[in-house]
Protein backbone atom coordinates (compact mmCIF):
# COMPACT_ATOMS: atom_id res chain seq x y z
CA UNK A 1 0.00 0.00 0.00
CA UNK A 2 2.71 2.21 1.02
CA UNK A 3 4.42 1.51 -2.44
CA UNK A 4 1.93 2.20 -4.48
CA UNK A 5 1.03 5.69 -3.06
CA UNK A 6 4.61 6.55 -3.27
CA UNK A 7 4.44 6.00 -6.77
CA UNK A 8 1.43 7.99 -7.27
CA UNK A 9 3.17 10.75 -5.68
CA UNK A 10 6.26 10.34 -7.85
CA UNK A 11 3.97 10.11 -10.76
CA UNK A 12 2.48 13.88 -9.86
CA UNK A 13 6.00 15.21 -8.96
CA UNK A 14 7.08 14.49 -12.31
CA UNK A 15 4.34 14.57 -14.73
CA UNK A 16 1.33 16.58 -12.96
CA UNK A 17 3.10 19.40 -10.98
CA UNK A 18 4.93 20.89 -14.36
CA UNK A 19 1.21 22.14 -14.78
CA UNK A 20 1.21 24.13 -11.07
CA UNK A 21 4.58 24.75 -10.38
CA UNK A 22 5.52 27.19 -7.74
CA UNK A 23 2.26 27.11 -6.67
CA UNK A 24 2.77 25.25 -2.91
CA UNK A 25 2.55 27.95 0.20
CA UNK A 26 4.84 25.54 2.19
CA UNK A 27 8.15 24.33 2.76
CA UNK A 28 8.54 21.07 1.86
CA UNK A 29 6.53 21.03 -0.42
CA UNK A 30 3.01 18.90 -0.21
CA UNK A 31 4.56 15.98 -2.33
CA UNK A 32 7.59 15.71 -0.47
CA UNK A 33 6.12 16.14 3.00
CA UNK A 34 3.56 12.78 1.94
CA UNK A 35 6.79 11.03 1.07
CA UNK A 36 8.37 12.08 4.20
CA UNK A 37 5.36 11.07 6.10
CA UNK A 38 5.10 7.60 4.36
CA UNK A 39 8.64 6.73 5.59
CA UNK A 40 8.51 8.02 8.99
CA UNK A 41 4.70 6.64 10.17
CA UNK A 42 2.49 4.13 9.71
CA UNK A 43 0.10 4.17 6.43
CA UNK A 44 -2.95 5.35 7.76
CA UNK A 45 -1.39 8.42 9.67
CA UNK A 46 0.63 9.42 6.86
CA UNK A 47 -2.48 9.56 4.59
CA UNK A 48 -4.05 11.50 7.36
CA UNK A 49 -1.08 14.03 7.73
CA UNK A 50 -0.99 15.11 4.12
CA UNK A 51 -4.58 14.98 3.14
CA UNK A 52 -4.64 18.10 6.65
CA UNK A 53 -1.85 19.05 5.10
CA UNK A 54 -3.21 19.38 1.49
CA UNK A 55 -6.21 21.55 2.72
CA UNK A 56 -4.09 23.90 4.48
CA UNK A 57 -1.94 24.85 1.14
CA UNK A 58 -4.50 27.70 0.23
CA UNK A 59 -4.52 31.39 0.38
CA UNK A 60 -6.31 30.98 4.00
CA UNK A 61 -3.40 29.84 5.82
CA UNK A 62 -0.26 31.75 5.80
CA UNK A 63 2.69 29.20 4.57
CA UNK A 64 5.60 28.76 5.48
CA UNK A 65 8.20 25.79 6.77
CA UNK A 66 5.77 22.78 8.44
CA UNK A 67 7.88 19.86 8.50
CA UNK A 68 6.56 16.66 9.52
CA UNK A 69 6.75 15.83 13.04
CA UNK A 70 7.11 11.84 14.50
CA UNK A 71 6.95 10.41 17.86
CA UNK A 72 10.46 7.87 18.52
CA UNK A 73 10.73 5.76 20.99
CA UNK A 74 14.53 5.82 22.13
CA UNK A 75 16.51 2.65 21.98
CA UNK A 76 20.03 2.33 23.25
CA UNK A 77 21.10 0.37 20.25
CA UNK A 78 24.92 1.37 19.32
CA UNK A 79 26.03 0.92 16.10
CA UNK A 80 29.37 1.98 15.35
CA UNK A 81 28.86 1.39 11.52
CA UNK A 82 29.33 4.35 8.75
CA UNK A 83 26.31 5.53 8.19
CA UNK A 84 24.36 8.06 5.80
CA UNK A 85 22.49 10.59 7.07
CA UNK A 86 18.89 10.97 5.20
CA UNK A 87 17.17 13.07 8.11
CA UNK A 88 17.60 14.94 11.07
CA UNK A 89 15.40 14.74 13.56
CA UNK A 90 15.28 18.02 15.70
CA UNK A 91 13.72 17.43 19.51
CA UNK A 92 10.25 19.69 20.23
CA UNK A 93 9.35 18.43 23.76
CA UNK A 94 9.83 14.66 25.05
CA UNK A 95 9.45 12.37 22.65
CA UNK A 96 7.94 14.86 19.37
CA UNK A 97 10.44 15.37 17.03
CA UNK A 98 10.34 17.28 13.46
CA UNK A 99 11.84 15.43 10.67
CA UNK A 100 13.99 17.79 8.45
CA UNK A 101 15.98 15.96 5.24
CA UNK A 102 19.71 16.50 4.96
CA UNK A 103 21.08 18.33 2.44
CA UNK A 104 22.56 16.04 -0.58
CA UNK A 105 25.08 17.33 -2.16
CA UNK A 106 26.17 16.48 -5.50
CA UNK A 107 29.56 14.71 -5.94
CA UNK A 108 32.09 14.99 -9.48
CA UNK A 109 34.80 13.35 -9.40
CA UNK A 110 38.17 15.21 -9.32
CA UNK A 111 39.93 13.78 -12.55
CA UNK A 112 36.86 14.40 -14.38
CA UNK A 113 36.85 18.01 -14.31
CA UNK A 114 40.70 18.23 -15.25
Amino acid sequence: MKTLFRYLIKFYQRYLSVISFGSCRYYPTCSNYALWQLENNSFFKAIYFTISRVLKCNQLFAGGFDYPIVKIVRHNNINFKKIKVKYWLVPIDGKKYLIVKNREWKTYNDESTR
